[in-house]
């Protein structure tokens, strides 16, 4: 007999739905066999399903099963096809009836027990199934978090084979997920604090307008002097996650298995990859292409600490990503493209020892060393940055004395109001932040008074700027008249923009 059963599978963050196909023959050798193109994974799913049918109490056929995945020509991987095997081979034997359940998916890998277990990509197969308007979809339990927040659709968390045949056979009902409402979230309070961040005013002003705007970072400074900590302190003032951010960010972190609570909760992405990092690993790909870390810090924040130690074709391949704000992986068997808006905070050493123009240490490199160190940074990537800093070392001074500083639910409050002033001007377009402008953006959405343009372009005839920087201090400015609650850019806000790049050896 014939049984069709839908489940589905990912490719990149889109899902796919996968007809199920199972034919028990009644007469034949006892085979079971896997069409389909599937991978090592998906064929291993035959022991696994026999053994949890039988240790379940069911009985499995015994002659020819012949499993279709369709469509045949996209390779199925993974184990989140077991489930969806198991009731297709069921319901061929005639242990269930799939009548009404036509409009389903179900997805899940089995145990040898019969016990349903947590897959990646969950939500993405969700969010297909919404979009095809089935009626129902079976998930294992333990991916149930993902599913909470999705409405519309009707969800049953399933904990093992058994569960889900006798609900399909109306003996013991699973009860339905109830979608939890989306409300903006009150970030818990972060370990890091500027309030904490003795000094370094110009610093954190400069990160103030970096967070406002969406804005790339370059931190040069000598060790010890707070780069780190700056760094990390750094998400504290950014704002809560809205919710189609939420759903871009627990979409990638769901695809490879690694969704937690944090982006429900709103909170932003923060990635710090070693400078070891391969560019597999921070732009992504592989034989199965999966996300990168530049992904991973999607609407977050990716902080890239001793940016000259990671390898030159490293951080050349994020020049592309950086301007567009999302990645296209190629292989053989086609393209994928992942998203990857971040901002970029990187921290670097004035040179190899560190403490070239220090006050009180002396720099003991040799020049020629120094000059090969700042090469390892090219001038197109440091020209996509767009706030260039110097940190200087804390005055030892300052830091045994008590203070009073900003804490950083201050300085998001004043950020979360510039963004609200971007929102209102992008508000027709797909445009999100200052950075995001194009250079046509700029002269549609900005209005600068004639001082402030005037200054701008005696900068960039005296320090020889590029045309992108034009356009990356205009943006600076832009984003430092919100901050003023200012319409439009005046001298002073050019003034300023103009202090944060600083002119590269």
């Amino acid at each position: 007999m014939l049984s069709h059963t839908q489940t589905g599978t990912t490719l990149g963050l889109e899902g796919i739905v996968v007809e199920v196909e199972v034919d028990v023959a009644e007469r034949g050798f006892p085979t079971f066999t896997i069409v389909g193109l599937p991978s090592k994974a998906v064929d291993e799913a035959k022991d696994r399903v026999r053994t949890a049918i039988t240790n379940t109490g069911y009985e499995m056929p015994d002659s020819r099963i012949t499993v279709n995945l369709a469509p045949a020509d996209i390779p199925k991987s993974g184990t989140s096809f077991d489930l969806a095997l198991a009731i297709g081979i069921l319901a061929a034997s005639q242990i269930v009836d799939l009548t009404g359940y036509e409009q389903s998916m179900i997805v899940g890998e089995l145990s040898l027990d019969g016990k349903v277990r947590k897959v990646p990509g969950i939500l993405p197969l969700i969010l297909l199934a919404k979009e095809k308007q089935m009626k129902v979809l079976f998930i294992p339990a333990e991916n149930s978090v993902e599913a909470s927040i999705i409405d519309d659709i009707m969800v049953y968390p399933v904990s093992s084979l058994r569960q889900i045949v006798d609900h399909i056979k109306q003996t013991t009902l699973i009860e339905a997920l109830k979608p939890v409402p989306w409300e903006e979230k009150v970030l818990s309070k972060s370990d890091f604090d500027f309030a904490n961040i003795r000094g370094q005013e110009y610093t954190k002003r400069a990160l103030e307008i970096a967070a406002a705007g969406f804005h790339n970072v370059h931190l040069q400074g000598p060790p010890g002097a707070g780069k780190t900590l700056l760094s990390k302190s750094f998400p504290s003032i950014l704002p809560p996650l809205e919710k189609d951010e939420m759903l871009e960010v627990a979409r990638i972190y769901s695809v490879i298995g690694q969704l937690t609570e944090d982006p429900f909760r709103g909170v932003r992405p923060y990635r710090s990859p070693h400078h070891t990092t391969s560019r597999v690993g921070l732009i992504g790909g592989g034989t199965n292409p999966m996300p990168g870390e530049i992904s991973l810090a999607h609407r977050g924040v990716l902080f890239l600490d001793e940016f000259p130690e990671f390898p030159r074709s490293v951080l050349e391949s994020l020049r592309q990503p950086i301007e567009d704000g999302m990645v296209t992986v190629s292989r053989a068997a086609g393209s994928l493209t992942f998203p990857a808006r971040f901002i970029l905070l990187a921290a670097s050493n004035p040179c190899p020892c560190g403490f070239l123009g220090h006050p009180k240490k002396q720099c003991t490199c040799v020049p020629g060393n120094v000059t090969k160190y700042r090469k390892r940074l090219s001038g197109p990537i440091l020209d996509r940055i767009d706030l260039h800093l110097v940190v200087p070392p804390v005055d030892v001074e300052k830091l045994g004395k008590d203070f009073e500083s900003e804490t950083s639910q201050d300085i998001r409050t004043r950020v979360m109001q510039a963004r609200g002033r971007q929102r209102v001007r992008f508000e027709r377009s797909s445009i999100r932040f200052n950075s995001e402008m194009t250079s046509a953006n700029v002269k549609e959405y900005t209005q600068s008074a004639p001082e402030a343009i005037a200054l701008l372009q005696q900068a960039v005839d005296k320090l020889s700027l590029s045309a992108r920087t034009y356009f990356k201090m205009l943006k600076v400015a832009q984003t430092i008249a919100d901050l003023a609650g200012e319409p439009m850019i005046q001298k002073q806000h050019v003034a300023e923009a103009l202090q944060y790049r600083v002119k590269e050896a």
